[in-house]
This record gives structure tokens, sequence and C-alpha cells, in this order.
């Protein structure tokens, strides 16, 4: 089972590791630094041993690489690992930004339901369900997120339940709560947030979380 070190160090953007399986194009790593595609939040770019992955991809507690076809690597073969850390560093502010919207929405509309998210490096997105608008609520929950941000508080980031891969962020004394992605160390990295409110179909409300730095 691959050693997932983004979990350790999410800053960490370069690692000396080896390949343990090829299968064609898919290939495993002992340890990696490259986040793979999950709960919303979008894989990393970079390259294994030099060749571009074009897809990672969860299955299990494993993750799978697919590089180039044609590549030259095999099982044992020592590669360097790569990560676009600008990507890295935008997907891992705009996550925490939407995590702590998204908890801000819980407490306002208790009964609200997420349906859908999805971090990119553009922009995250949280869909919910729920009958009307959100737009009169956008102020309280800028605010709201703007102070947590700009208090600069420690971010926690540790298992749950080592065995089974469960993680969790915690701010102490705002929430903690479940979830696997890569998180900053401190609130103040998110920077300055703009809020948007999209309609995405009957009973269903959508805020789109963007940087402004």
């Amino acid at each position: 089972m691959t050693q997932k070190l983004f979990w350790q160090d999410p800053y960490q953007t370069q690692l000396d590791t080896h390949i343990t399986a090829v299968q064609g194009d898919i290939v495993t790593v002992a340890q990696t630094i490259f986040y793979a595609f999950s709960g919303g939040q979008e894989s990393d770019a970079g390259t294994i041993g030099g060749y571009p992955v074009l897809q990672a991809m969860k299955a299990d507690k494993e993750i799978l690489y697919t590089l180039e076809s044609g590549h030259a690597l095999n099982v044992g073969d020592a590669v360097s690992m790569t990560i676009d850390w600008e990507r890295r560093y935008r997907l891992m502010r705009l996550h925490f930004a939407a995590e702590l919207i998204l908890e801000l929405t819980y407490r306002a509309l208790p009964s609200v339901e997420k349906i859908g998210a999805h971090i990119a490096q553009d922009k995250s997105r949280i869909d919910f369900l729920w009958g009307e608008s959100v737009t009169s609520l956008l102020p309280t929950l800028h605010q709201q997120a703007k102070a947590l941000i700009e208090a600069n508080h420690p971010i926690t980031s540790a298992f749950s339940d080592a065995e089974n891969q469960r993680r969790y962020w915690e701010i102490e004394g705002f929430a903690r709560v479940a979830c696997g992605g890569t998180h900053l160390k401190k609130t103040g990295e998110v920077g300055q947030i703009e809020l948007k409110r999209k309609n995405v179909g009957k009973g269903k409300e959508r805020i789109e979380i963007y940087l402004r730095s």
C-alpha cells in the first residue's frame, strides 16, 4: 500500500521513491506526495520519473497513477516525483475556504443538506438541497469566514482512525470536521475570498468560492 506523505506534509513538492507495480500505463509507488481526486478536491498535477501523470485514481487504500503510453518504468525503479505547487496551494486554499463556508452554512441553516462539492484551481463550490435563495445569507457567511481567516487560527489535521485512513481537520473552539484532503497550517493562508450564489435546479442552491488574492 502506498504511504501517503501528502497527509504528513502537504507542503512537500518533490519526493524520491520507487515503483512498486506496473500494469501497462498504470503504476503505483512506495510513497507519494501526489494527491488523487477525492472528496471533491481535484488531483494534483505533476510527474513521476519525468513522465506527466495523466490521471491519479483512488483504489481502496491504494493510488493508481496513469502515465503516458510507452513509458519505460519498471518495478523497483527509483523515481523522482514532483507536483505543481502553485496548483496544489490554490487547491488547498480553496478547499479550506469551502470547508469554512460549509460549516458556517450548516450553523446558519441547520436543516440544509449538502449534495455535492468540487474544488478546482479557479474556484470551489458547494451544492445544497434548499428551497430558497441563499443570496441574503452570503454577506453574513463572508463576514464570519473573514473573521476566522484574519484570526489566523492554527489548523490541526490528523487521523481519527489510522487503520481505515480516516482523517479530520480542527480549529480549536470552532469545529472538528471529518476530511481526508490536504490542509493548510493556518486559516490566514486562505486570504481574501469572494462568494457567489447560483441556482442549479429546483430546490437546489450553489455557493461558489473564489480567491481574491
